[in-house]
Order: C-alpha cells, then structure tokens, then sequence
C-alpha cells in the first residue's frame, strides 16, 4: 500500500470512497461516473444527492470533473495522482502473466545470440499483456565488456570487423582496410586485440590497445597495427542520434490507436505516433528510470518523452550484473490504465531483463 497524501488524510472516509470508486470505475470502463451508480457500490447507504454534494467538493478540490454538464465525474490528472499515490492498490500478478513472462526470457538463447533480439522478445511479450506499447531501452554497447574481436577480409580494401560482447551481443560493421593487407596480418590484428579484451568495455580496450601499441610499436607488423588502427575507429561510436535510437526498441504502437479517449483527438494521437516513430529523447527516457527505486508512474502531462497529455508512462530500470542502471523497461498507454496490473508487470519484467543480461555477462 502506498504512503498516503496529505490530502488524502484530510480527506473524511466517505469522501475518500466516494473519490476511490470514481476513479476505480473510471479505469475499468472509460466512462463517467454518476451519483446513482456510486449508491450501489458504497459500503453505506447513503442518498444520491448526498454523493452528489460530495463530488460537488472533490471537484471544487481538483480532483474530479465531468466532460458534460449533464455527466458523471471523471478524475482529472491531478485525482489520478493522487489515487496512483494515495489509493492504489497493486496486488500480485495473475500466475499466468508470470509464466508468459518468465517463458519468454527463458526461451532467449544465454549465449552467442544477439541480446536486442531477446529483448525484442520480451517487448512483445509485455505489450500483448497490457494492450498497450512497450519500451525497452537497451544496454549501450560500450559499456558492454567485449569478449572476442575478428577481421573477415570482404574486399581488397575492405573487411568485416566481427564484435561479440559478453552478454552475447554481436556487431558486424564494415571497415575500410590498410592497403596490402593479409589474411596473415587481421588474424594477427585480432589475436593481439583479443589478448588485450579480457573483459574491458569498447572504450577500456581502445585506451588498453592504444597504451600497448605505445610500448610495443617494434614488435608489431607495420600491417597489423594499422588495421587495429583502422578496427578502433571503425567501433568507435559517434554522436549520430539515429545510432542511439536503435537502442529504444518499441512494440505494440498499434494498442494505442484502439484507444477511444486517442480517437476522440487524432491530432494527440498522431502527434504519439510520430514521437513513437522518432523514438525521441532516449536520454531522457533513461534518465527517467535513473536513481529511482522501483517503479515510477507519469501521468498526462507529468510525461516528459510524449507530447500527447492523455498518455501514462509505468517505468522501471533494470540493472547488469554490478547492480547499475543500464536501461529501462516500460509501457505506454491512456492515463486510464489498470496500474494495479501493469506496475507488477512492468517491476518484474525489469528485474527478468536484469536476470538475462547477468546470466549473459
């Protein structure tokens, strides 16, 4: 159970159950609540215009609204905060939504396998779970220990620089090669990288190669040490954002075109779609996740990756084998979410992407 708000506490018991049952309503069935209805779902029986008079003063708190003058209350965003805070009540997972889960990363190869394709996986699994788009922001490579480098000569001048991290990951890039190169001189090239790999991350082993090139420059071919030269700043990666956008992998953008709150304003719903599309502001969907301890929610415009105001955003990072935030899982819906439901998944599937990339480091 969440701390309760100070607002919360002020509030007297049939207040707070008057507001607790709109809000529950509210998320189950998209539609406004009227005072006749919270009558027959009210632990005491009470009239309908005492509820009305009490939804008169939640309101008047801005916690509720009504899109018609003539319709029930809906939370606003801040009622949605305050429940999500205050109220919510987030039971344990459906034994089912486990095992599909758990099936599901189980089924991910632990070696030799490209771990984006895994997750990948896992990102279908959560969207189809919750009916919503999920993301999952995937481990930046260089802060991936490398385990194991090879040149494959492709052309006179140019060669496949072959990548396999620890965690199973491979990266193939084409490289330009140093005139007059041999089969002899890229295995000796890769056989002094590899020598030198022994667990560093992409930028450890360039600052380890560069040091040992340094001290030993006589005793390596002119040849190999130019295609190490050469592989080095073929890995190197740069500043190019569409680079880092490979990183967000999304899944189940469809789920929100079914939402009838997103249908009601194309232009939100197709503003969502083109920041899905551009998968913008990696960084800052990191950053989310960073320093926070478990699950955090944001919601409407609290959300500051989407500019579409009716979105939730249930975010939680996950963590390497050394116990660091090296991404993040989530799910993106209406603000009418079951958060009951989807904080437990989204907590575990974080904490099941851990578990694979440490059994994979």
């Amino acid at each position: 159970m969440p701390d309760r708000s100070p607002l919360i506490e002020e509030m007297n018991d049939r207040s707070r159950e008057v507001f607790r049952r709109v809000v529950e309503s509210y998320l189950e069935t998209g539609q406004p609540v009227g005072s006749r209805t919270l009558t027959r779902t009210l632990s005491e029986q009470v009239s309908a215009a005492t509820i009305r008079n009490v939804m008169q003063d939640l309101e008047e708190m801005g916690l509720l609204g009504h899109p018609h003058v003539s319709a029930g209350r809906v939370p606003t965003q801040a009622g949605l905060r305050l429940f999500v805070d205050g109220l919510l009540e987030v039971g344990p997972m459906a034994g089912e939504d486990r095992e599909r889960l758990e099936r599901t990363v189980g089924d991910a190869p632990r070696k030799g396998a490209d771990v984006t394709a895994a997750l990948d996986r896992v990102g279908a699994a959560l969207s189809g779970l919750t009916r919503g788009a999920s993301l999952v922001l995937a481990p930046k490579r260089d802060g991936a220990a490398v385990r194991h480098v090879e040149f494959v000569p492709l052309a006179p001048d140019r060669a496949l620089l072959v990548l396999v991290f620890a965690d199973g990951h491979v990266e193939n890039r084409v490289m330009e090669t140093p005139p007059g190169q041999t089969p002899s001189s890229m295995r000796e090239a890769a056989n002094f990288v590899n020598a030198l790999a022994g667990g560093r991350t992409m930028g450890e082993l360039a600052q380890a190669i560069a040091e040992e090139m340094a001290r030993r420059r006589q005793e390596i071919d002119g040849l190999a040490r130019e295609m190490v030269e050469q592989g080095v700043a073929a890995w190197v990666e740069d500043d190019d954002p569409d680079a880092a956008t490979d990183r967000l992998i999304v899944r189940g953008a469809s789920n929100l075109l079914g939402d009838p709150e997103a249908q009601a304003d194309l232009e939100r719903l197709r503003s969502l779609m083109d920041d899905l599309e551009r998968k913008s502001d990696i960084a800052r969907f990191l950053a989310l996740a960073r320093g926070a301890e478990g699950v955090r929610i944001f919601i409407g415009s609290e959300n500051p990756l989407f500019s579409l105001a009716g979105s939730s955003l249930v975010v939680s990072p996950y963590m390497n084998a050394d116990r660091t935030v090296v991404g993040a899982v989530a799910v993106l819906g209406p603000t009418r979410l079951n958060y009951g439901r989807i904080v437990p998944l989204v907590d575990y599937t974080a904490q099941l992407v851990g578990r694979l990339l440490s059994e994979r480091s």
